[in-house]
């Protein structure tokens, strides 16, 4: 059973085959300001994945059928799903060579049960975090983006008093590159320069981590003060 939905709770997905175990997971993550979604299998899993988006997952490796090493590697085969933190759980008998293969297959992090309560948070904690930073930042490249849009839509010439200019009269005219056109020009090559790197930090915003992501956060803040002073220069 899920704790009820809401939009501004980062999801967790805890999968366990074991009742026990999930009623655990949940004690132990209750206290966090999260939403916790429940899968009995593999395959509820990976269904649940394309569902929704989820801050990271916590997986058990010893499951009947599509156990926890075949559901981590089908998870980072989908696009979808791929650069979502997944955290193995395993028993105290695990072999050796468990965690290199959960490693292999891409999991960020490996706990043994039965696992210390404030380690477990901590970890989810710090994966919460870092997926709450990124939808920040996604957020407002976002919004800048959108800023960006705005400030390149094409505004038709106007005529004496305001009145729309035929068509015919701007194609007739010579582009002035001098004056307000010469600064609206100016201006519009800066805004395609800031998009260029927009589009830049987008791309780089999927693997951010860390230091990275915080550099990301404060070159998206200078950019939404460079696009805020090209539309004041504009409005005047």
């Amino acid at each position: 059973m899920s704790t009820p939905a809401s939009h501004d709770k980062s999801s967790i997905l805890i999968v366990d085959d074991i009742e026990e175990n999930l009623v655990a997971l949940e004690a132990v993550l209750g206290s966090l300001d999260l939403q916790l979604v429940r899968a009995r299998s593999g395959e509820e899993a990976l269904k649940a994945m394309l569902r929704q988006e989820f801050a990271v997952v916590l997986l058990d490796v010893l499951m009947p059928g599509m156990d926890g090493f075949e559901t981590a590697a089908n998870i980072k085969r989908l696009d979808q799903t791929k650069d979502v933190p997944i955290i193995l759980l395993t028993g105290t008998d695990a072999g050796s060579d468990y965690a290199y293969r959960g490693y292999a297959i891409g999991a960020a992090d490996f706990l043994t049960k039965p696992f210390d309560p404030w380690l477990l948070r901590t970890k989810v904690n710090v994966f919460l975090e870092l997926h709450r930073k990124n939808r920040q930042l996604a957020a407002q490249a976002e919004q800048l983006r959108r800023l960006l849009v705005d400030d390149r839509r094409p505004v038709a010439p106007t005529g004496p008093a305001g009145s729309t200019a035929p068509a015919g009269d701007s194609r007739d005219r010579p582009r002035e590159t001098t004056g307000a056109a010469g600064t609206a020009a100016r201006s519009g090559e800066r805004l395609v320069d800031i998009a260029e790197q927009l589009a830049q930090i987008e791309l780089l915003l999927r693997d951010a981590e860390g230091a990275e992501a915080a550099g990301l956060a404060d070159r998206i803040a200078g950019l939404e003060r460079t696009v805020g002073s090209l539309r004041v220069g504009g409005d005047r």
